[in-house]
């Protein structure tokens, strides 16, 4: 397949994710009695980003037009491709990186997220069978000329060791965080809501830490902060509301909640489920510092990412800020 196939298969695909066709609404159903942390609400809202931010053909073709990838890919690499789970089709990304630069792509799925894209990888071998030799999805992917693997801080560790011999990208956990000044208006804080609780916080760039003033009122943010409380109709996450808030009661650790999310002065970066980490500042010295730390994905405020924009990446964010294209292209 060509560049202008594989991008013309995309944009079909972008159709069929937002259309209401049985079997996809039947996988979407199938993927939350899998794994209840995929809500429909959060399956969807994965759906359309990836929809309205990756498969339009006229944002396809200006992305492939800046890497100059060619129309036929003559030295064609096998990748290796292992898949987090943690949100719905998060390895969406790394798939669409390989199939549109004409590499061979292998994929080894989440346990918790295998559903979606297999249906998706399935169905586009429906329409052109040619899928069958660009994409495959493995238990094993031992012989690969090159590996993209995705997990935690100790399995990163033996993706070091088991792809080291080969090009590689490895990622390991990464979380988000906010610069607040206590100027924001009410829309500001609305979409900061949403960055915070977007997939229950499950995401590396959800934020997990605030970064506000001295002197900062909370209630205007706990106030819009409570249009999530119906998260507490999702038991498992409410388990985890519980347990935390069971340990600071013990510990006597001084909080503040929103009703469905507990918010405590800490100097984590990452916090639990159902809990948002904060911390004081008195100038913003500190800013530059951020930015040069490897655990953080993204900031919201402090004039980089705006509030509300932190769960939807466009074509050219790249996970960890690798050039996941330019990697690619270069095997």
């Amino acid at each position: 397949m060509n560049l202008q196939q594989r991008a013309a298969l995309l944009t079909k695909l972008g159709e069929y994710m937002v259309s209401d066709h049985e079997d996809w609404l039947n996988v979407r159903m199938l993927a939350e009695r899998k794994n209840p942390w995929f809500t429909q609400e959060f399956i969807n809202l994965s759906v359309n980003n990836i929809v309205t931010a990756f498969l339009q053909p006229h944002l396809l073709k200006a992305w492939t037009d800046s890497y100059a990838v060619p129309e036929e890919n003559k030295k064609s690499a096998t990748v290796g491709i292992v898949m987090a789970g943690n949100i719905p089709l998060v390895g969406f990304h790394d798939f669409l990186c390989a199939f549109i630069a004409g590499n061979k792509a292998r994929i080894k799925l989440s346990s918790k997220d295998e559903e979606l894209l297999k249906h998706l990888v399935n169905k586009m071998a429906a329409w052109n069978d040619q899928i069958h030799s660009l994409v495959s999805l493995d238990e094993m992917l031992k012989g690969c000329d090159a590996y993209i693997a995705t997990g935690s801080n100790n399995s990163g560790r033996y993706f070091e060791y088991y792809f080291s011999r080969y090009p590689n990208i490895i990622r390991c956990n990464r979380t988000s965080v906010a610069i607040l000044t206590g100027r924001e208006n009410d829309a500001q804080l609305n979409a900061l809501a949403d960055d915070v609780h977007t997939y229950f916080g499950l995401g590396c760039r959800n934020v997990t830490h605030l970064f506000v003033p001295e002197d900062y009122d909370f209630e205007p943010l706990i106030n819009v902060f409570k249009k999530y409380n119906y998260f507490f109709d999702m038991h498992k996450y409410k388990n985890n509301y519980d347990y935390q808030l069971a340990l600071m009661l013990m510990n006597k650790v001084a909080y503040m909640s929103t009703g469905s999310l507990i918010l405590r002065e800490s100097s984590d970066l990452f916090s639990p489920i159902g809990v948002l980490n904060y911390s004081r500042y008195d100038n913003e010295n500190f800013i530059e510092q951020l930015r040069a730390d490897e655990s953080i994905q993204c900031i919201v405020g402090g004039n980089t990412v705006p509030f509300g924009g932190s769960q939807t990446p466009q074509l050219n964010d790249y996970a960890d800020g690798t050039d996941t294209m330019q990697f690619l292209l270069n095997l």
